[in-house]
């Protein structure tokens, strides 16, 4: 399905997005699976889709990762607006399948990669970071390692709806979108998302 704030890219999503995600909870997460995050197109990962497909300056010839990429759509913006490389990563084996079937929707070439790679450092110019400000711990680890990668001189840019644990004090407003979302995962229809860029502290 056309991704609602980024028409031009297509992808595999959950059409009953309720029952599915209870499913998941409920069922599925007996034998360890976590929940579905890679079958929803989020509200900051569509932002930051947008961004990059209405300003390819910021990727064209730059090696870019889309960390905790979920169904591949930043990774996918990023290729189409004409990255050099593009790698997306999560530590979901489902969401590293999606990827690929998503990228390959696309027409475009995305490496996934199923492995934690916070605190890593590959060399990329541009990351991209949707929706991970929604947990204490996880921000405060994110924020951390991408801090260290702006320090050496990448470009680090987080698409967030205003989630809980987002560092604002960090950040500088890029642009802000209102974003169609899934109404029985989000509390609104429509969430306004910002895409920032992460400073030096």
């Amino acid at each position: 399905m056309p991704v609602p704030h980024a028409s031009e890219i297509s992808l595999h999503v959950a059409e009953e997005a309720t029952e599915l995600w209870q499913k998941t909870e409920d069922e599925l997460a007996i034998i360890g699976l976590p929940p579905p995050f890679w079958a929803f197109a989020w509200a900051g990962g569509q932002a930051l889709a947008r961004h990059l497909l209405d300003h390819p300056e910021m990727v064209r010839g730059k090696r870019v990762l889309d960390f905790a990429s979920g169904s591949g759509l930043v990774a996918i913006a990023a290729a189409r607006a004409g990255a050099a490389q593009v790698q997306a990563c999560d530590i979901d084996a489902f969401a590293a399948e999606a990827i690929v079937l998503n990228a390959e929707a696309n027409g475009v070439s995305v490496s996934a990669t199923l492995e934690d790679l916070i605190g890593r450092d590959d060399g990329w110019e541009l990351i991209c970071a949707g929706d991970v400000c929604y947990e204490r711990a996880m921000a405060e680890s994110v924020v951390g390692w991408l801090s260290g990668l702006v320090a050496r001189g990448a470009e680090v840019l987080i698409g967030d709806p205003g989630r809980s644990y987002l560092p604002r004090q960090r950040l500088q407003a890029l642009a802000t979108y209102e974003v169609p979302v899934t109404r029985s995962l989000e509390d609104a229809e429509i969430k306004k998302s910002t895409v920032w860029r992460l400073r030096i502290a």
